[in-house]
């Protein structure tokens, strides 16, 4: 009986430390969240898609150079929408009404500012 307790408070107490949810089975709820955002090339795709992959909470984050509109899948119990848009302006790109990080834009290539000449 002793063993069960201490079992039982051992897996609890694990629980509680890594913040994990016990489902037993159950799916995770999703949200989706588009972005539009400011970027013009490439490199800004692989610099927005993967700065919010580090986000907690976001299973995948794509990014339409064309229409500059990031679709980000996330878990909500782990972040909202608004951290979503300060991350991508912590970037150095606007995310809708969000602008972006004076700092961070000044750091991006030449090509990445909103206001580059267009090839």
């Amino acid at each position: 009986m002793k063993k069960i307790i201490f079992c039982t408070g051992l897996f609890l107490l694990f629980a509680w430390v890594f913040n994990t949810p016990v489902s037993f089975g159950q799916n995770k709820k999703a949200d989706t969240v588009q972005i539009k955002t400011s970027a013009v090339c490439g490199m800004c795709k692989d610099r927005i898609e993967g700065c919010l992959a580090f986000e907690k909470g976001v299973k995948t984050a794509t990014l339409d150079v064309d229409t500059k509109v990031a679709t980000v899948i996330y878990n909500p119990a782990r972040t909202s929408p608004e951290k979503l848009r300060q991350t991508v302006s912590k970037t150095g790109y606007d995310a809708d009404t969000v602008p972006a990080n004076p700092a961070a834009y000044a750091k991006l290539p030449a090509c990445c500012k909103k206001d580059a000449p267009k090839h």
